[in-house]
């Protein structure tokens, strides 16, 4: 009996011997319901995640508090299922279970030349240069108005009203007594040029040889009345404008075009047009023009389009949708689908798929877009290869996470983001030789139970002020060598 207890007593101070050594780690089991679970010995489970929220981690599986989702389990880098460079800066890895379950699809890196295209809407109006207006070239009184209003179509020639000018007919009178000596019916004649009367309105004069103070409006040109407020007996003075007639032969469409987009149009350009009231047809146009002076307030360009309108079926107020063909280059690019391209604020990114099951951000320097395809001016693309269309938000989540996306930027940040940093709250058990014993308390984000471990200290001089039995909160960092504190607070 003796030697029982004498062997149970060498057993257990060899024990407690092993437990201080400094570098001994003991291999931590924690329950079923406390620690990270494992689906076998070579898939070990880190902890579970939302990829709406990775920085928040759990330590068993269950729905997301964030979302109506099941939190994703983070499988350690040297995961079975996942590749063995799966730590390296270029890239991470995911399991096809995982990208199947993120519904990643794929696309491909093409090369070819990008056609610009800028869609935007307009309305169609008058054609402003071919405008007639028909003014009085003397006081007079309408003796008559003909049936017409605002609207309505006129052909070339078309009577509009006909006038009463009194002191046209005096002078008519003098002119046709005087026709018998030149020089006094050339004076004559000026005189009535200068009162408003037309050549070929003296014309008709010598013809009729009769004096006529009534003189008749012909449309000068065919189109629609956009002016026209004549009545019988009304007064009217010399320069009053009497009718206005718009031509509809031609008609211009007015749009706004963003300013990004105002460097690549240019007068001459093609535009394809297509209208409501004409479903699968097409018109064919050019921009006549754009305008000098930016809209400060939407920041666009005014274009102007001129289409041919022969059957006089485009009518003013009618809205186009309008594709403008810019001037692009004809030198071949690579283009990518442009849904493939996350724009974090800083940077563009696409995640390229570089193997089965393995992904690395890419950042480039996106060009036009045209046809859902963006021109790649700079980045480390190659044609054919294979790109992320749709889950890319998720797998960017996931890029962050492994602090792939960091790297891009800081060193120093990647190093903190690969290496993620956890507190707690324990005792003071021991320091000694780069290390610290703490008997901490639970610590729920990694499902440890409280529990006496040793920790390594990051640098010596961490645990240098530290005695047994101070209570500290410690941040620490978990290694592919073990737990790490990287910095100590005693608490009062």
């Amino acid at each position: 009996m003796k030697k029982m207890i004498a062997a149970l007593f060498v057993g257990l101070l060899l024990g407690l011997a092993l437990a201080f050594l400094p570098g001994w780690r003991p291999a931590m089991q924690h329950s079923a319901d406390s620690a990270p679970t494992t689906q076998n010995a070579e898939r070990q489970i880190l902890y579970w995640y939302d990829p709406m929220k990775p920085e928040a981690h759990f330590g068993q599986p269950g729905k997301s508090p964030f979302m109506d989702m099941d939190l994703i389990p983070r499988y350690a880098e040297n995961s079975a299922d996942e590749s063995p460079n799966a730590g390296k800066n270029d890239g991470f890895a995911l399991s096809p279970a995982l990208t199947q379950n993120l519904g990643v699809k794929f696309g491909t890196v093409e090369k070819g030349i990008l056609r610009p295209v800028v869609e935007i809407s307009g309305s169609v109006g008058f054609d402003e240069h071919a405008v007639a207006v028909v003014q009085a070239r003397a006081g007079g009184i309408i003796e008559r108005a003909y049936p017409l209003a605002v609207g309505d179509r006129v052909t070339v020639g078309a009577p509009l009203a006909e006038m009463r000018v009194p002191e046209w007919f005096a002078a008519q009178g003098e002119y046709l007594a005087l026709r018998t000596e030149p020089q006094l019916a050339a004076a004559a004649r000026a005189r009535l040029l200068q009162l408003g009367m037309t050549s070929a309105q003296v014309a008709a004069l010598e013809k009729r040889g009769a004096p006529n103070a009534v003189v008749t409006f012909h449309a000068p040109r065919a189109g629609m009345l956009s002016e026209y407020d004549l009545h019988q007996g009304m007064r009217v003075d010399s320069g009053q404008t009497l009718v206005r007639i718009n031509g509809i032969d031609t008609v211009w469409v007015v749009a706004q075009a963003p300013e990004a987009e105002a460097a690549g149009l240019n007068i001459g350009g093609k535009a394809t047009l297509g209208f409501t009231a004409f479903p699968g047809q097409t018109f064919t146009g050019s921009i006549s023009a754009l305008i000098p002076e930016l809209n400060r307030d939407t920041r666009t360009l005014v274009v102007r389009i001129a289409l041919p309108n022969p059957q006089n079926t485009l009518r003013p107020g009618m809205i186009a949708n309008i594709r403008l063909e810019q001037e692009g280059s004809a030198e071949e690019r690579l283009l990518v689908p442009t849904d493939a391209i996350i724009a974090t604020g800083k940077r563009h990114v696409v995640i390229a798929a570089i193997d089965e099951g393995r992904f690395v951000p890419v950042e480039i320097t996106p060009g036009r877009e045209a046809d859902n395809k963006t021109e790649i001016l700079a980045g480390n693309l190659t044609a054919g290869e294979r790109i992320v269309l749709s889950g890319q938000f998720m797998l960017d989540s996931e890029a962050s996470l492994r602090g792939v996306l960091a790297r891009m930027d800081d060193p120093k940040a990647a190093a903190m983001n690969d290496a993620q940093l956890h507190q707690g709250i324990g005792t003071v058990k021991a320091v000694e030789g780069g290390e610290i014993t703490l008997a901490h308390d639970p610590i729920p984000e990694l499902g440890w139970p409280a529990m006496t471990m040793p920790f390594a200290l990051e640098k010596p001089e961490v645990g240098a002020k530290l005695t047994a039995g101070q209570k500290v909160r410690f941040y620490f960092v978990q290694r592919e060598d073990g737990a790490v504190v990287e910095r100590v607070e005693v608490l009062p």
